[in-house]
């Protein structure tokens, strides 16, 4: 199992990238959260088998043909408890 930290900058909030996000971690049988950030990012803590959070962290450097993803950036997270969905907060 791993569990990262993404956080995605560009044209993310307001083009329905929180729940394109969720649907295509629920295709790849990730478990975590979205949630917007006041500096206008997408913070993603996305928890799977290492192969589905690669496939996962491709997407999210193009995301959905709403947005326009600039940069993203990933932290490596402990795998200290086990995530049960995932959520749009």
């Amino acid at each position: 199992m791993r569990k990262v930290k993404i956080l995605v900058s560009g044209r993310v909030q307001g083009v329905y990238f929180r729940l394109f996000t969720q649907n295509k971690a629920k295709h790849f049988a990730i478990k975590g959260s979205a949630k917007n950030l006041p500096d206008g990012r997408v913070e993603i803590i996305a928890e799977a088998e290492k192969l589905a959070i690669e496939k996962f962290i491709k997407w999210c450097h193009k995301g959905p043909i709403t947005a326009r993803v600039d940069h993203v950036e990933i932290t490596e997270l402990q795998h200290d408890e086990l995530l049960t969905s995932f959520d749009i907060t």
